[in-house]
């Protein structure tokens, strides 16, 4: 008996040269990275812009929400300031509260926002963040922003 090794028909020699040029060469690998990359550059510095606005516009309204709820206490509790803001997340007897939610919401970088009281020198309430910082002053993400400024139209 002899052994023969049988000849790939013309489809099997087709589907085999397919098989070898199947995938991409480092070349055209590298091109694809390099597109990328280029476009990385061009978007990313543009989104993180978006999203420092956002932070932004995120803190200036929820300091107009809880600027409202001070003012509404007020009204409600006889021209009474609140002493602290949780007491507008405490349900009064109706099981209502001044600010929606059971907890006080944080500022975007994840901080508390600071409440201080009218005095006789400043009649108003003020509401304010830190910024990103946590810290007095700043610009960009780091700047305080605060109910004054946004009232007085300074932000």
């Amino acid at each position: 008996m002899t052994e023969h090794t049988p000849i790939p028909s013309r489809r099997q020699r087709a589907a085999s040269a397919r098989a070898s040029r199947a995938g991409f060469s480092l070349a055209e690998l590298m091109v694809v990275i390099v597109i990328i990359g280029l476009l990385a550059t061009l978007v990313v510095p543009s989104v993180v812009q978006k999203l420092a606005k956002a932070f932004g516009g995120k803190a200036k309204a929820d300091i107009v929400a809880i600027t409202q709820a001070i003012e509404e206490y007020y009204i409600n509790n006889g021209g009474q300031w609140p002493d602290s803001l949780e007491i507008l997340v405490e349900p009064d007897e109706n099981g209502n509260t001044y600010l929606k939610g059971r907890k006080l919401p944080r500022d975007p970088w994840k901080n508390e926002y600071g409440y201080e009281a009218p005095t006789p020198s400043e009649p108003r309430p003020r509401v304010y963040t830190l910024g990103k910082a946590g810290m007095v002053g700043g610009e960009g993400d780091n700047r305080d922003i605060s109910n004054w400024e946004i009232e007085d139209g300074d932000e």
